[in-house]
């Protein structure tokens, strides 16, 4: 195959530009880039989709222009585009997958429509520069999902279990807001409860024994504790009680993902389990799974942190592994906001 292919990632509100190239001991991820805006839907408390295209249209080809730059890569060069296709937010979505497909009709090159979350699925194997994918548990936990995949090979994927309502990391950023913290609430709870009694507070542990997720009830009950202590939109809480709320409602989402992973290993019978999406930069839940999984002598292997938001890293990984077995995507694949896994 050639050289270099480059990938898009606009699917929320990271503007993000990835170049991976054939090594000699499998495909490198050459550069990477991403351009948050955080600070800008910080004010906002969450994404506001019309702000986070426009950003994309502005950021989108500097970005282009600097990796290819910094790299000494001229765009004649590459051999093929990719970008995300879904799910995620259709203005967002619009506008990377529509640049990539305009470098692939002008340059004559292979375009490849990549699922959002088999970027994910796929990305604890970046830095392992495998040309294969091996079978596997999948656990995928991000802002917008949350979902356990038995995987067979690459496009061989079988749902083994989701949320019912809220996604974890979704979950993170509504009680961040509870509690008065800045967005994203994710690494806000987590840093908060670093310094917090994890059994300070009863949170409840949905569905057990079942194999679905299920995270409102748990941020139901935040709010009512927050009630109950005599907190309000006005009055949040601080110091040692905020650090205990924190630490109480991290550890029973954890021991929910704990849980619903190891039944679902029972089920499929699986050797290698593995972490991806936002909330595996979550270090007490990647320590726990982990040792867990160490104690019925599973491999386990978690995202590295650098992988684990959105990037454009992960969907140049996909879209080789796709240009290396040859199937490529049509120029008249449409964006998909609610496109599916398995």
């Amino acid at each position: 195959m050639s050289s270099y292919l480059l990938a898009l990632e606009t699917s929320c509100d990271e503007s993000a530009v990835a170049i991976v190239k054939a090594g000699p001991n499998g495909p490198e991820i050459v550069d990477s880039l991403i351009s948050s805006q955080i600070a800008i839907h910080r004010q906002y408390g969450g994404v506001v989709p019309e702000v986070a295209s426009r950003n994309h249209s502005q950021n989108l080809p500097a970005l282009v222009r600097e990796i290819l730059d910094r790299n000494e890569v001229a765009l004649d060069e590459i051999s093929g585009f990719g970008a995300t296709g879904g799910p995620g937010l259709s203005s967002s979505l619009l506008i990377g997958h529509a640049m990539a497909k305009g470098f692939a009709i002008a340059h004559k090159k292979p375009f490849y429509s990549v699922n959002h979350m088999e970027g994910h699925l796929l990305s604890p194997f970046i830095s392992q520069g495998l040309e294969e994918v091996p079978p596997h548990l999948a656990l995928i936990v991000s802002g917008g999902h949350t979902m356990l995949i038995h995987v067979r090979g690459l496009g061989e994927y079988q749902l083994v279990a989701e949320t019912m309502d809220d996604a974890a990391g979704e979950a993170f950023d509504k009680v961040g807001r509870m509690l008065g913290l800045p967005y994203p609430g994710g690494p806000e709870i987590e840093k908060e409860a670093m310094g917090g009694d994890a059994k300070a507070y009863e949170f409840p542990r949905s569905l057990p024994g079942k194999l679905s997720f299920s995270f409102s009830g748990l941020k139901t009950s935040v709010l009512y504790k927050l009630k109950e202590l005599g907190y309000s939109a006005e009055l949040k809480p601080e110091g040692e009680v905020l650090a205990n709320l924190c630490a109480s409602f991290q550890r029973a989402i954890i021991d929910s993902l704990v849980k619903k992973t190891l039944l679902a290993l029972k089920e499929t019978g699986c050797e290698l389990v593995t972490i991806s999406g936002g909330v595996s930069c979550n270090q007490a839940l990647v320590s726990t799974l982990g040792h867990e999984l160490g104690k019925r002598g599973k491999t386990f292997l978690a995202c590295e942190r650098e992988y684990t938001t959105d990037n454009a890293a992960m969907i140049s990984y996909a879209a080789w592994l796709y240009h290396q077995k040859g199937e490529e995507s049509s120029l008249n694949t449409n964006i998909n906001p609610n496109l599916s896994l398995a």
